[in-house]
């Protein structure tokens, strides 16, 4: 006779303050053995595996910026600046907002649900 199959609980780790980390900024955290991004996006809070699904680098020792938005021909407008994440080995482009490539939909930053009760960050793993 088999024992049931458990189902593993998610659990919520505390990983900073709100305080430490401005829009803009990033803090990388050691969660359970997994390299954690916190990112501050324009006021919310965003965590994401230091992983890049493209080459396995660490994402999130990129660069934060902003892109090219759909423009008339020949004009170039930028925005979304703060929401765009790029891998420091090939330049791939992540939405931090839901963690899709921009290039590519179907690639996907892995991410974890944050939450901030006071000044403590929160993520679940």
């Amino acid at each position: 006779m088999t024992e049931p199959v458990r189902e593993r609980s998610p659990r919520r780790w505390a990983v900073g303050r709100a305080s430490e980390i401005a829009p803009g900024e990033r803090r990388l955290v050691e969660v359970k053995g997994h390299s954690v991004g916190i990112f501050n996006v324009n006021g919310q809070f965003v965590a994401t595996l230091n992983l890049c699904p493209h080459e396995l680098a660490p994402v999130c020792r990129g660069r934060v910026g902003g892109t090219t938005l759909t423009s008339p021909p020949g004009e170039y407008h930028w925005g979304r600046e703060g929401e765009i994440l790029a891998c420091p080995w090939h330049g791939w482009e992540f939405d931090l907002l839901t963690g899709k490539a921009l290039a590519d939909e179907r690639v996907r930053l892995r991410r974890y649900p944050v939450s901030v009760e006071g000044d403590t960050i929160f993520v679940t793993l």
